[in-house]
Order: C-alpha cells, then sequence, then structure tokens
C-alpha cells in the first residue's frame, strides 16, 4: 500500500507533520479529518514529495523526538476487528516472533484502512525505541484503559504473550456475550416493530378503503358493528393525527437521548434497566459476568487492585454497577474487604459474595472472580436461549391479536351483508 508524507493542523491550531499508508491520496486525506487533522499538504512517497517528506521529517523530529505523528488516534474500530488483531498477533509471539515482525506481518495482511494505519504506526514507533504500551496509549479509541494496563503489565512482567493471550480470551467471551443478549433484546423489538408497521399500513391504508366500501354499499340500511366503529374510528384518529404522532415521537426521541446523556438519566435508565420484568434478569447477570470477568482478568495480569477497580468501573457499562465498585475501590483503599460493600450494593447474589469471600480469604481471588464469571456467562446463555423460546409465541400471539382484530372488524359487516342477502333469497 502507498506511502503518504503529510503536513497539517490539529484541533489547537498547530502544526503537525508525519506519514501513513492509504490506497489514494483521498482516503489518506480521509483518514486525517477522521483523526480531527486538518491537512495542508498531502504527497505521495516518490511522486513530488520531497519538500513534504523534509518537513514532515523535521516537524515530526523536533515534536516527538523521531515518533511518527499518529493518524486515526481519534477514531474507533469495530470490535470485531481488534479482537482478531489482538488473537493473530498473541499467536505470532507466542510462536516466537518478535514484537516488531509480528506487528509488521499484521499490518501487511490487515483489510481494513484505519486497522492497518494504525498498526503501521505502532510497528514504526516500537522501531524507534517506544514500548508497546505507550504507543497503544495514543489511540484511546481503540485501545482502552483496560488494554493498555494489561499489555503494559505483560511489558513489565516479561509475559506479554500470555497477556496477549488473556485479552484475546477476553475480548471474545466479551463479543459472544454481547452477541447473545442482543440477539435476545433485538428479536422482540424487531417484531413489535413490524406489529406497528402493519398495523399503521392497515390504519392509514386498508381501513380508509373498507370505509368508503362500506358507505357507497351500505350507507344507512345496516348498522356497523361496535368493533368495526371502533376500528374506524381510531384509523380516522391516526389519519386526523398522524403527523402530529410522528413530530411527538421525533420530540421524545430526541428527549431520551439528551435524558441519557445525562449522568442522573444514565443511573435512571441503568436502574431500570436491571429491575425490568424478563429482560431485567438478562441485564443484572450480563453486569456481573462483565464486572468479575474484567477485573479477574487485569488483577490475573498483574495490573494492581486498586488500578484494576478503576479500570473495571469505567468499562462496567452499567451506572448503578460502577457505583458499587467505587464503593468497593474505597473499601479495599483503606484495607477492608469487598464483601460489605458488595453486600450493601443490593446487586449482587448471595452466591457471588460469598464465592468473593472464599477467593480473598483463601488468596486465590483473581481464580474465584474468573469462576464466577464462567457460572454467569453459562447463565445468561441458559436465560437468552428461556427468553427467546418463551418471547416467539408471545410475540406470535400479540401479532395475530392486533392483525386479527382489525381483519374481524373489516369483515364482521360483509358478513352482515352476506346473511341479508341469504334471507332475500
Amino acid at each position: 500500500m502507498p506511502k503518504f508524507h503529510y503536513i497539517a493542523l490539529d484541533q489547537n491550531g498547530q502544526e503537525v507533520a508525519g506519514e501513513l499508508e492509504a490506497s489514494t491520496e483521498s482516503e489518506a486525506i480521509n483518514l486525517l479529518r477522521q483523526s480531527q487533522l486538518y491537512p495542508t499538504q498531502v504527497a505521495q512517497e516518490g511522486k513530488g514529495d520531497a519538500a513534504v517528506k523534509k518537513r514532515a521529517k523535521s516537524t515530526a523530529s523536533s515534536k516527538g523526538k523521531g515518533k511518527v505523528v499518529k493518524a486515526g488516534a481519534n477514531s474507533k474500530v469495530k470490535s470485531k476487528t481488534l479482537m482478531i488483531f489482538t488473537r493473530q498477533l498473541a499467536t505470532l509471539i507466542d510462536s516466537g516472533l518478535p514484537l516488531l515482525r509480528g506487528l509488521t506481518v499484521l499490518a501487511r495482511q490487515e483489510p481494513t484502512p484505519m486497522m492497518k494505519s494504525t498498526i503501521s504506526t505502532l510497528a514504526e514507533n516500537v522501531q524507534t525505541g517506544s514500548t508497546f504500551s505507550e504507543t497503544l496509549s495514543q489511540y484511546p479509541k481503540i485501545f482502552n484503559k483496560l488494554y493498555v494496563n494489561m499489555v503494559k503489565a505483560g511489558e513489565l512482567g516479561g509475559v506479554l504473550e500470555i497477556v496477549l493471550n488473556r485479552l484475546a480470551e477476553y475480548q471474545e467471551k466479551a463479543q459472544k456475550l454481547k452477541n447473545k443478549v442482543m440477539a435476545a433484546m433485538i428479536y422482540p423489538v424487531i417484531v413489535m416493530l413490524i406489529a406497528m408497521l402493519i398495523m399503521v399500513f392497515l390504519m392509514l391504508v386498508i381501513v380508509p378503503r373498507f370505509e368508503k366500501i362500506f358507505e357507497d354499499m351500505l350507507g344507512d340500511k345496516i348498522k356497523l358493528p361496535e368493533l368495526t366503529k371502533f376500528v374506524i374510528g381510531f384509523s380516522r384518529w391516526m389519519q386526523d393525527y398522524f403527523l402530529y404522532l410522528a413530530i411527538g415521537g421525533f420530540i421524545f426521541f430526541i428527549g431520551w437521548r439528551m435524558f441519557a446523556a445525562t449522568t442522573v438519566g444514565r443511573r435512571a435508565i441503568d436502574s431500570w434497566k436491571l429491575k425490568l420484568p424478563l429482560f431485567g434478569d438478562v441485564q443484572r447477570k450480563t453486569a456481573i459476568s462483565r464486572f468479575t470477568r474484567t477485573l479477574g482478568t487485569l488483577v490475573t495480569s498483574g495490573v494492581p487492585i486498586l488500578q484494576a477497580l478503576n479500570i473495571t468501573r469505567e468499562t462496567a457499562g452499567n451506572m448503578i454497577i460502577s457505583d458499587a465498585i467505587v464503593k468497593v475501590h474505597d473499601a479495599v483503599k483503606e484495607g477492608e474487604s469487598m464483601v460489605a460493600p458488595l453486600e450493601s450494593s443490593n446487586v449482587f447474589p448471595p452466591m457471588v459474595i460469598s464465592m468473593v469471600d472464599v477467593g480473598e480469604e483463601t488468596g486465590q481471588l483473581p481464580e474465584m472472580l474468573l469462576k464466577i464469571a464462567d457460572v454467569y456467562e453459562d447463565e445468561v446463555d441458559n436465560a437468552v436461549s428461556a427468553l427467546t423460546s418463551m418471547l416467539e409465541p408471545l410475540m406470535i400471539v400479540v401479532l395475530a391479536l392486533v392483525v386479527g382484530t382489525i381483519v374481524m372488524a373489516l369483515f364482521l359487516p360483509l358478513i352482515e351483508v352476506i346473511k341479508g342477502l341469504s334471507a332475500q333469497s
């Protein structure tokens, strides 16, 4: 892939320079803009780039002591892409390849342009003497604190290949758990959305046509059944207020997003998620599994317990769990046990608290946390399967009731017409 040298302005108006790999000049410019850098000069290597290259090297060396200026630091990649990168790098290093060689190999075969550029920069910075964890920290939206701190602990302990394998395993299990929960949540949402679209179509298109047929055929001769009157009345109401309903729905959606963006709103929503009928149990077990898996993986990899708790709090995904972790952090900082704050949170079941207590007493807390994670991942799997099997017939019944009621309301007058014609004959 061609290499481009660039000069750009950052968000503070400061001039930065460096190099990156991209298929075309337009792609290089897009990568820079995604990184919130504003390019002033971009030139492909070997094609009139002498002036840009000279200036880029002098700027980079004066500001970063030879480090390549990062492009894509504010961009994100898919969790699956990062998971594959971690697993492949762990395999290469475990096979005996040096870190730099492993990064070079992965950069050469990476299909995603942003990740390819990131890996190339990682390799170049490692080559210039930077540690792997320092280089990773330049990309906070790709490599979070959990990732960086685990790699740092692995570097300090000389067990980077082991830590990378743990990271890969952690990401794979987290992705698997996420997919299961998403499957359980998306199914009822899709069914309800389809039911609403069918109802709107029937009310705005089909019912008005039947109403006209009733007026033309029946007039005032036959009194419409009450169910038919109700459906026709509801259809008229929807036609009259459809625009207002759409605007109201849009305003509600925006208001909900704004409320969810606040700390109070996020806490209220997260608390509500844990108390939801049917879904609340899955949410709680997922949160417990994520908490214990993250903390257990960090502590096992050599990250200090207080630092591990801070990282776990940031990656908990639920503010109620995060609040409980803050209390645990404060208790551990004062030399106390984790058990009391976990118990007072009213989030963690007695089994989890008992296992943490045993882990602390026996000095096997990391292993116990990972066992809890394994148990709750299995429970999430079972809960999701049970929930899906329960929701499938329930959703079908709801959809059948909605559509069946409307269809029955439309055909009742026709049945009366047929009866009248049969009586006349």
